[in-house]
């Protein structure tokens, strides 16, 4: 197991009397989940919050939402990056909702009620479930929308994940919302071959995220859910109520970089680490560097 995460799940499951005693009583306690989109933001949460002059103490690759929630009711992490839809289905069990702002409102009120946890400002970043295509049978087979290639799939591929194919808001839901996708041919792919079957032609259609990396760095087309079925998943920092009562800042701070990260900005972090093998905290640099740059700039 991860060290840092064995230190986590340790923490956790401590006494009260551990999580009252607070282990970085002057630093703020920043966690990510175990996939690199959360390791970057995380990260970028981390670095601005140090550069504001705030001590951080980093808790990364937590593991699932379930942990890290863990941890922030015990009061054993201060602050994560967490997904509008997320929240909504996997947490407080309700349905898809795809507009943004009513997301984001929905779990805003019931984590604060619930939990005493606060969602700060989201950002435009928006990682949903998507179906993605190469360019080229975009055109050939006229795959703009989701309406599109539920009509089309009968002579379609579809590469994928296998917990798509049972989950109410993947292929099921799909067939319920658009009628359709019935592919002539499913097959089921470890998260990161899908692309491959896709681009080597074993494919036509891919499940995949709309900020996911590859999407940038092959070019891919993501096909437009045009019946507004899929959840919206807003990027935003969440922070325990006591955490902000002792340290404000953290608010000031993570709101006013959240607004940069948009899917275009994801995307490119996401290839820099998974296609190029850069560092997290070396991306998560850079993009904080280029927004002082443009302030620089605008000034």
């Amino acid at each position: 197991m991860n060290p840092t995460r064995a230190r986590v799940l340790a923490l956790i499951a401590g006494a009260p009397a551990l999580v009252r005693c607070a282990l970085y009583p002057s630093g703020v306690r920043v966690g990510s989940k175990n996939f690199t989109e959360s390791f970057i933001i995380a990260e970028i949460y981390a670095q601005a919050l140090e550069r504001a002059g705030l001590r951080v103490e980093r808790l990364f690759n937590l593991g699932s939402t379930q942990i890290a929630m863990a941890a922030m009711r015990r009061g054993n992490l201060d602050c994560y990056p967490e997904y509008t839809g997320t929240a909504l289905i996997d947490v407080l069990h309700h349905a898809p909702i795809p507009n943004a702002r009513t997301a984001y409102d929905v779990v805003a009120q019931a984590f604060d009620q619930r939990y005493g946890i606060i969602w700060l400002r989201p950002s435009p970043m928006n990682d949903s479930q998507a179906l993605a295509t190469t360019r080229a049978i975009s055109v050939r087979e006229s795959l703009v929308t989701l309406s599109d290639v539920a009509r089309a799939a009968g002579r379609l591929r579809l590469a994928t994940i296998q917990e798509f194919l049972a989950r109410p808001d993947g292929l099921p839901g799909l067939q319920r919302a658009y009628g359709g996708f019935h592919f002539r041919e499913v097959r089921t792919y470890d998260i990161a071959l899908k692309y491959r079957a896709l681009l080597d032609g074993q494919a036509d259609v891919a499940s995949a995220f709309t900020t996911d990396g590859d999407i940038a760095s092959d070019s891919l087309v993501v096909l437009r859910d045009d019946r507004h079925f899929w959840s919206a998943y807003n990027v935003a920092p969440l922070v325990r109520r006591e955490a902000l009562t002792v340290r404000p800042d953290i608010a000031r701070v993570l709101d006013a970089i959240s607004p940069a990260i948009t899917d275009d900005a994801a995307r490119a972090m996401n290839a820099a680490v998974e296609s190029r093998g850069e560092d997290p905290a070396d991306v998560a640099a850079a993009f904080l560097a280029s927004l002082r740059s443009r302030g620089k700039a605008r000034a």
